[in-house]
């Protein structure tokens, strides 16, 4: 049966407009002094959505073309669209709704952020529902991997843990950490199992990683606990960090991951060495 040309129009004015209500301010990018329309461009969408510009166009001018899940996530994530709107895209985009699935916010409250910088040794992250870095401070940058310098679309910690060389070697007894990190993903996706967007997401990484997906398909499951992380630097060597998390106040679907430094283990002094280097 074939698609009313319609609903791809819809689709494309419903982006649009969406698109015009989002200030560069809100994505963190500047103003500039050219714009002769409202909101963000079309390639500023694009880019942070990790799809191409022509491709993005052609979705906006109601081309008819299948936008996947994953995809519709990431849209989702950038424009900010709160419950109805996702809801609306999804149906829009003849893909089945999320249910229950929290909204997604590309940047995070100015204060938050500014909790995360005034931990000055002790790496921070803050993470969605689905693992996804929304924010992290300059010591997770130094001890991890530049996190502005990844793709947003793959800025999830479970996706670096099993396709980014520079991020994996960071890690003490890789293999033990990255078994752990699958069970907690795993529990943690059982909360949303109808999001497609947790099927796309993970029959991709099968296909990246081998590892991933044999320990995936064990269905191990476990939950958050405090903890100890050691971190293998290049320059600095072992990093030994008192692990923990909590949920954001104003905000249950967003968690804050802090690695203190160890007393005792000279885990300060070599962080704040290497934050002076840079």
């Amino acid at each position: 049966m074939k698609e009313p040309m319609s609903r791809y129009k819809e689709l494309g004015d419903f982006l649009k407009t969406r698109r015009a209500k989002i200030s560069p301010l809100q994505v963190g990018l500047p103003e500039g002094l050219h714009r002769r329309t409202p909101g963000l461009r079309r390639e500023e969408v694009a880019t942070l959505s990790g799809v191409g510009i022509t491709w993005y166009t052609w979705l906006e001018q109601g081309r008819k073309i299948q936008v996947s899940a994953q995809v519709l996530e990431s849209l989702t994530r950038v424009l900010m669209l709160n419950g109805e709107e996702t809801r609306h895209l999804y149906i829009l985009a003849n893909q089945p709704a999320p249910i229950n699935i929290p909204p997604h916010y590309q940047i995070i409250n100015p204060m938050l952020q500014r909790i995360l910088d005034s931990l000055s040794y002790s790496p921070a992250l803050i993470l969605d529902t689905r693992w996804n870095l929304i924010a992290w401070n300059n010591a997770a940058r130094v001890a991890l991997i530049d996190f502005d310098a990844i793709n947003v679309e793959d800025r999830n910690c479970v996706w670096l843990m099993f396709t980014n060389s520079h991020y994996k070697k960071r890690f003490d007894n890789w293999e033990n950490q990255a078994q752990g990190l699958v069970a907690r993903f795993r529990a943690e996706c059982s909360k949303y199992i109808e999001d497609p967007w947790v099927t796309e997401f993970v029959q991709k990484l099968k296909k990246e990683s081998s590892d991933f997906s044999k320990w995936w398909s064990m269905h191990n499951v476990e939950q958050e606990r405090e903890n100890y992380k050691v971190f293998n630097h290049p320059t600095a060597g072992k990093l030994t960090f008192e692990h923990t998390s909590f949920f954001v106040a104003d905000n249950m679907n967003l968690k804050l991951f802090i690695n203190a430094p160890v007393p005792g283990t000279n885990t300060e002094n070599k962080m704040k060495n290497l934050i002076t280097l840079l």
